[in-house]
């Protein structure tokens, strides 16, 4: 077997392997021979096939793939011997010629590989980087108690329309008659309920069906017909209100705090705003983590300033699709792929330099603190240990999850790492600047 190297275009190698009949003989004759044994060829008995016979109906293909099994593995042991870091896969050459395998025992096969860039970033105090928090004030605090409260909200009956109120009203256009349609202003922009507002039960007005609802399976459901039934309905409509509700905190009572609190953790509301005080903080905290977090990483990548074989990749990416994709779909999104694999090549690098590692108690409290928030999110903001310990362990139990929980805490480990290494600043900012900062990141 001989295996040469040619370098190519940047960062990529041209692996060119020939091997002989002494390479891959041995295994051809033992897959023969399995074939022998199984085949089930009509004028012979099981077992009872001639060699010849076996070998002219099934030696082409057990050559082809035997011979390319054993290229295949020694370009994997040449790498390995070699030292030669690579990125993505090894993929079969576009400059691979034809074979024949039925007349020749000697092969070439031809394999390409992007060569990995080397990472040299020293990293010192000389290296600053700007941690931002987000100062808290009286209106983020009421806004955030408004929104948690609403989750445990009733509709009440109120006389006019002031903001984002739900509508009961009566839809007719001559032709049909609705009874009872909701109209839900919440879900609008300021200049479509524009017109609502200061409206009262009883007052009528004329709407467009089609401008108040532009979406078919809404107006479909307001005029509570079937999509297909949408075609020549008049969309010229007397609208008039029957009812106005709109949403009202529930009354901080020992109920409430039963109701959102079973645990009973809260009882008061004095502990109530202690509890939504952690929580903004913690909320912000995630939002100054996840700027910080793209800022280490667009800091590394301008530092490292690595050399990726871009055209290998493309390549690669369309070969290990097997035609999902096509070569003008993979270009057209290869800017922000090229972006994250370079950043994910970086943490690998930090992540075995600096032996950072991720402990599986570290990955079900992350599990766990994922699925309160997905209790939370359904109104659920103290759901119990036992429901939120069986859905975590549901989470880390799916290898698709469980995955992305590893890559976000070894994601954190190699930020956290990075920041230990630099002089990083802490500068506190409002949510308006700090809006204008992770849009500029």
């Amino acid at each position: 077997m001989k295996i040469t190297r040619e370098q190519r275009e940047l960062g990529t190698s041209l692996l060119k392997v020939v091997v002989t009949e002494a390479d891959y003989g041995e295994a051809v004759d033992k897959m023969l021979r399995d074939y022998k044994r199984k085949a089930n060829i009509p004028g012979f008995r099981p077992g009872m096939v001639p060699m010849g016979v076996v070998r002219k109906m099934y030696g082409k293909g057990a050559v082809a793939e035997q011979s390319y099994r054993v290229a295949s593995n020694s370009v994997f042991e040449y790498l390995q011997k070699e030292g030669i870091d690579y990125v993505g896969d090894v993929i079969p050459s576009e400059e691979q010629g034809d074979f024949d395998f039925e007349n020749n025992t000697e092969h070439e096969f031809m394999f390409e590989i992007g060569e990995a860039p080397k990472v040299e970033v020293e990293l010192s105090s000389k290296d600053k980087l700007t941690y931002n928090s987000i100062k808290v004030d009286d209106k983020m605090i009421e806004g955030y108690k408004d929104n948690y409260l609403r989750r445990y909200g009733r509709l009440v009956d109120v006389d006019e329309v002031k903001k984002d109120e739900a509508l009961t009203v009566v839809l007719d256009n001559g032709d049909m008659r609705i009874e009872d349609a909701y109209v839900g202003l919440i879900s609008m922009s300021d200049e479509e309920r524009a017109p609502f507002i200061g409206k009262k039960v009883g007052d009528k007005m004329d709407v467009n069906i089609n401008e108040l609802y532009p979406s078919a399976t809404q107006r479909a459901s307001i005029l509570q017909v079937k999509e297909d039934e949408l075609e020549g309905v008049n969309p010229a409509f007397s609208l008039e209100i029957k009812q106005i509700r709109q949403f009202a905190n529930p009354e901080l009572n020992e109920e409430f705090f039963k109701m959102a609190f079973p645990a009973g953790d809260v009882k008061s509301e004095e502990e109530l705003n202690t509890f939504l005080s952690a929580e903004i903080e913690k909320e912000l905290a995630r939002e100054s983590d996840y700027l910080f977090t793209i800022r280490v990483r667009n800091f590394l990548m301008e530092k490292a300033a690595l050399q990726m074989p871009e055209e290998f990749l493309k390549r690669w990416l369309y070969v290990i699709n097997e035609g999902k994709f096509s070569k003008e779909e993979i270009e057209k999104d290869f800017a922000g792929f090229v972006q994250m694999f370079t950043w994910n090549y970086l943490q690998k690098h930090y992540i075995q330099g600096a032996n950072l590692t991720v402990s599986a108690e570290e990955a079900e409290s992350e599990a766990k603190e994922f699925a309160k928030a997905q209790f939370a999110q359904y109104g659920m903001p103290s759901a119990p240990e036992e429901m939120i310990a069986n859905f975590s362990n549901q989470i880390l139990e799916n290898k698709e999850q469980a995955q992305k929980i590893y890559e976000k805490l070894y994601e954190v480990k190699v930020v956290e790492y990075v920041k230990s290494q630099v002089k990083v600043t802490t500068k506190a900012v409002s949510a308006d600047e700090f809006a204008k900062l992770a849009q500029e990141n």
